[in-house]
């Protein structure tokens, strides 16, 4: 879909789209409308339940003295409340309500908000960033699909006072939302498609952006004796890789010391030899949402120019039954030296997650590093699907991604660490085993991930288990891969660590 910007304009065909407050309060073109129609809006208010909360629309079909072929009226609820993400909202719904109509294109009547602290460029920038990003469909394996039950609209025009403005504040957040879509194509393609090669592949496509890619094979990684990474791996066809994605966009300031991320890339988890149950286990395909997340966070960056150095790591495996495959009660050795008991081959992802993550930190020397991972189904019995969790050792870090995920509508939850969690997986033969129990999973689990941080590096770990893939629809975020993570880092790198 294309999206434009212009002055106010009424346009001659296709769906108009304006806003109307609380208590059925008409804004400037919703206002200018109902008088050329003669008080047709206000007559459709009247004799519906619409009064301009958030959420509501209504569809006013053809109304005589414009030349829209409809006028959609969408609530924006109380000014007050208004703010960047009700605008991408407003956006959002704006083109889930046209986009099926069998008309190519519609215009978005943006007006100054009475009492919401957002400028008008403001709020239209993020209107078209919401309808950007509710737009998105992953149809590609649909073949035979009827045109009807496609969306018809190709072209979006948001028309308000300043456009030059708001096209310029659009163009920054166009770039997040390509990060977005590739972490979103990423995650919902099956496991017969992404596996640890091809996965690599998408992210040599970034080099195009001016990132720099290195790609490590089970050669190079046997070397670098990551035999937590390799263990995981040694029962698929499928060769694991680790892929380097360096962005350079500060470079005066070279020599500093990078701000790290990385991700878990289990591109399908059966289990292993801990095998899953049968029911739900298509789902595993997304179990590489982590890596998903850096990759497409690592374009975002570049796309805008982002003023920072940045580092993404991804371990790439495929968990898999068979008889080379890794047996409870193994013990392997990290890159870091540490030994590990696994008791468990379904608690595969942190085993990734500690090779690549010392190798991070080894190499690049970041002074922060955040992880990501669809780590443990217990985070999703703590928190649903409505926050991921957080842990980390610095309250700065914590603070800074709580307030990070506010602001974009990818919200976190701190969880706490602890000794006592610590001990939970001390081993027996080994310096520690892979779980820790039945009770407190993903505590446990980060705690694990907790003894791979090397002293003075500010850790984070987010468990998006519960937030990488939706079964609802969301003005901003249509079901399937949600790409939970892309804007919250990117937002995180804004705010804080560009310089």
């Amino acid at each position: 879909m294309k999206i434009s910007f212009s002055a106010p304009a009424m346009p001659r065909t296709g769906p108009l789209v304006v806003c109307v407050q609380s208590g059925g309060e008409l804004l400037a073109t919703a206002e200018k409308i109902d008088k050329a129609t003669d008080g047709a809006l206000r007559r459709a208010i009247d004799a519906s339940r619409f009064k301009g909360e958030s959420g509501q629309s209504l569809t006013v079909m053809s109304p005589s003295g414009v030349g829209a072929s409809r006028i959609v009226m969408m609530g924006i609820g109380d000014a007050e409340r208004f703010d960047d993400l009700a605008a991408q909202a407003l956006g959002g719904r704006a083109y889930q309500t046209v986009s099926g109509t069998g008309d190519k294109a519609s215009v978005i009547a943006i007006d100054p908000v009475k009492g919401s602290k957002l400028k008008i460029a403001e709020i239209s920038a993020n209107a078209a960033y919401g309808a950007l990003l509710g737009s998105y469909r992953f149809d590609k394996y649909r073949t035979k699909e009827k045109p009807d039950a496609k969306p018809s609209l190709r072209n979006l025009t948001i028309a308000s006072r300043d456009s030059a403005a708001a096209k310029n504040s659009f163009g920054p957040l166009k770039k997040t939302a390509d990060g977005v879509f590739f972490t979103r194509d990423l995650v919902s393609e099956p496991a017969n498609v992404i596996y640890p090669i091809t996965l690599a592949q998408q992210a040599r496509t970034l080099a195009k952006l001016g990132i720099k890619i290195q790609v490590l094979d089970e050669k190079q990684m046997a070397k670098l004796n990551m035999g937590a990474l390799l263990g995981v791996a040694q029962g698929s066809a499928h060769k694991p890789r680790l892929v380097v994605m360096r962005w350079d966009g500060a470079p005066r300031a070279k020599n500093k010391a990078p701000i790290a991320f990385v991700g878990k890339g289990v591109t399908f988890d059966t289990g292993g030899i801990s095998i899953k149950g049968a029911a739900g286990m298509e789902d595993m395909k997304w179990d590489m949402g982590g890596s998903g997340v850096v990759i497409g966070l690592m374009k975002a960056l570049a796309g805008r120019k982002a003023k920072v150095n940045a580092i993404g790591v991804v371990g790439l495996v495929e968990n898999m039954p068979s008889s080379t495959a890794q047996r409870p009660g193994d013990v392997v050795k990290t890159m870091s030296g540490q030994t590990v008991e696994v008791i468990n081959t379904d608690a595969e992802g942190r085993l990734v997650l500690a090779d690549a993550m010392w190798y991070c930190q080894d190499r690049f020397k970041p002074h922060t590093m955040i992880d990501l991972a669809t780590l443990t189904g217990a985070i999703i019995v703590s928190l649903g699907n409505e926050n991921a969790g957080m842990f980390a050792n610095d309250d700065e870090i914590c603070e800074r991604l709580t307030a990070a995920g506010k602001s974009v509508g990818e919200p976190v939850w701190r969880m706490p660490l602890g000794d006592a969690y610590d001990k939970l997986i001390n081993s027996d033969i080994a310096d520690m085993k892979n779980i820790g129990g039945r009770w407190g999973g993903s505590i446990t689990a980060a705690q694990f991930l907790q003894r791979y941080v090397k002293d003075g590096v500010k850790w984070a770990h987010l468990d998006i288990a519960g937030v990488t893939w939706s079964s609802r629809d969301t003005p901003t975020v249509p079901k399937g891969g949600t790409a939970f993570g892309v804007r919250l880092l990117d937002r995180l790198v804004t705010d804080h660590y560009e310089s």
